[in-house]
């Protein structure tokens, strides 16, 4: 790759890590899909599979100890909070308020590949990024970069209840709000037996609180609980839970 095809990379580093790399290479492999290389097997070799392998460790050391030292909840409750932080959805919706999808180098297939393809693929090469910046400047630099983009939600995720399971988050509002337990009814499902897409529909009462689409019914009620939530705090149900800081 020339010096002019790199300046983009060490742009958005000046711009969105605050430094530039020594080693821009080492930002390139962690934004380069594994489908890129075997669409480009003579010109590129390495993917970014390993450094999303050390960013995902990186991550989770840097979240646990934030809530470690800085809560009192039991261990279950720590776990869900960590889960709620750092599950795809979260660090891909990161990755697109970085702005770094068209520096992603994938395969033209998994360009117009779905949107969970293309979040799940966001997300990896976020931790890629934590692993390039951790070997880059260590861990007290990557440590703030995720205090930064992913600590910074904890305060929405405890004022919404979104840590929760979906569904048993869901059946407490329901009963609490309108006496009612959630019923998931299957809306429709397409496609053949080995690549279905379920559509479910969560009922409290006779109202249709939500809908969810899935690769499983059980993806899909999950899906349908969470619109469901929206549709509560839109209405200005608030989550009851109570948080302990240390």
């Amino acid at each position: 790759m020339s010096g002019m095809q790199k300046a983009p990379y060490q742009e958005f580093a000046r711009e969105k890590l605050g430094f530039e790399f020594e080693n821009i290479d080492l930002l390139i492999t962690a934004l380069t899909h594994r489908s890129y290389v075997n669409e480009h097997k003579k010109s590129v070799n390495e993917h970014n599979e390993r450094l999303e392998f050390l960013g995902d460790a990186v991550l989770e050391l840097a979240v646990t100890d934030h809530l470690f030292r800085n809560f009192k909840e039991p261990e279950g409750i720590l776990t869900s909070w960590r889960a709620a932080l750092v599950r795809t959805e979260s660090i891909g919706a990161t990755g697109d308020r970085l702005g770094y999808e068209p520096l992603v180098r994938m395969s033209r297939g998994e360009k117009q590949g779905s949107d969970r393809a293309r979040q799940q693929i966001l997300a990896n090469a976020f931790e890629a990024v934590i692993g390039a910046i951790y070997l880059e400047k260590g861990y007290e630099q990557a440590e703030a970069f995720i205090a930064e983009n992913i600590l910074s939600k904890l305060d929405d995720i405890l004022k919404t209840g979104s840590w929760r399971d979906p569904k048993s988050h869901l059946q407490e509002i329901s009963q609490r709000v309108d006496g009612f337990t959630p019923q998931y009814k299957v809306l429709d499902e397409i496609g053949p037996d080995h690549d279905k897409v379920f559509t479910l529909g969560v009922f409290v009462g006779e109202t249709l609180m939500g809908r969810g689409t899935g690769p499983s019914k059980q993806n899909a009620q999950q899906a349908a609980a969470r619109a469901a939530l929206e549709a509560y705090k839109a209405m200005g149900v608030k989550s009851t839970k109570s948080v302990k800081n240390s």
